[in-house]
């Protein structure tokens, strides 16, 4: 431990003193201003770690003029996992407020890669410090996520990733490994081998392909026995899905499995009730909602692979608390786990 950590907390004084520099520069470094040179900037660095600097984030909302401004921009629709992050962030809102934090959501049209980037174009870092997306990885997204960071609005994914952007952050599950689960499970489920259909929402979706690239890379890998049909897009919707899957369940009457790696769920379970061969084939989809419990109740489903949105929306906020206050060093977000559902343990 540092001599200043044993007998009291490092202040911005401490680090100007070891760094040799002003109050002011380490303003500046602590809340990424311009007018510091990048040698400077490496002193100040070096000083908070070496006397162990952590920053109090609510004294800084304290010293703010006015509240911190979050926005979640969430797809609107049919999609009952994204109301339920809708929701989370309804819930949490109120509460925010006492710690100097107003949230805001807005519902966009589901996989509309202009509308999306019309909401981020409208976000200015006068009334938002920091947006929370939930974005298809198409170049108008990830164009205005760029533009969005340079005119200073700071900007975090949640759900899906965009990797290829100037995002600060991104919140959720491992979607890969998600991927790779629901393989393991199905080829456990059909040791025999037989036909195992994929139905997606949409593949513009990083979660979704980085799901099927696991789902793949297992079965490959494990259980090469089983015979892969699609991914085939239901776009998140219910009557889609529900097309699809009856269409799949009349050309492939020897069907063994299908994996939902998107939403629609309500769509699947309809169908497969319709069809009369709900519990003769296994079935893994997504997230914890009202249709998948239904479905887990009554046997159509076997699976749901969960990624707890209350948590999620916990740890955005966390995280935009922290990237918005420039608190410094590696901002570490705690892992969303992947929650594994059965008829035996819902909860």
């Amino acid at each position: 431990m540092n001599k200043i950590g044993v007998h009291r907390r490092a202040t911005v004084h401490d680090v100007a003193r070891a760094a040799g520099v002003s109050l002011a520069t380490v303003d500046r470094v602590l809340n990424n201003r311009p007018g510091v040179r990048s040698a400077t900037a490496e002193k100040v660095e070096a000083a908070i770690a070496e006397i162990g600097f952590q920053r109090d984030l609510s004294a800084s909302l304290l010293a703010r003029a006015r509240n911190l401004a979050l926005t979640f921009v969430i797809p609107d629709g049919t999609n009952e996992f994204m109301a339920s992050l809708a929701g989370a962030v309804e819930r949490r809102a109120s509460q925010a407020l006492n710690d100097r934090m107003q949230i805001q959501t807005l519902r966009v049209q589901p996989l509309d890669a202009a509308a999306l980037a019309r909401s981020l174009d409208g976000l200015h870092p006068r009334n938002c410090d920091c947006a929370v997306i939930v974005a298809s990885e198409e170049a108008s997204v990830l164009a205005a996520v760029d533009s969005a960071t340079r005119r200073g609005v700071m900007v975090m994914t949640l759900v899906s990733d965009l990797p290829g952007s100037l995002r600060r952050q991104f919140i959720g599950i491992d979607n890969v490994a998600a991927g790779r689960t629901a393989a393991s499970l199905l080829g456990r489920f059909m040791p025999q081998g037989g036909k195992l259909a994929v139905i997606a929402g949409s593949l513009h979706l990083r979660d979704h392909a980085d799901r099927l690239n696991g789902f793949r890379q297992a079965l490959e890998a494990e259980f090469p026995q089983l015979e892969l049909i699609g991914p085939i897009e239901g776009h998140d919707e219910r009557p889609q899905t529900e097309a699809i899957v009856a269409d799949l369940l009349r050309m492939h009457p020897d069907l063994g499995g299908l994996y939902n790696l998107g939403a629609g769920n309500a769509g699947l379970v309809a169908a497969l009730e319709k069809s009369g061969r709900a519990r003769r084939i296994r079935v893994i989809a997504h997230e914890l909602t009202e249709p998948t419990r239904q479905g887990l109740e009554s046997g159509a489903i076997d699976v749901v692979l969960d990624q707890n949105p209350d948590g999620e929306i916990r740890e955005a906020i966390a995280a935009a608390r922290g990237l918005a206050l420039g608190a410094n060093g590696a901002l570490v977000s705690n892992p969303i786990e992947i929650g594994i559902f059965l008829r035996d343990n819902l909860r």
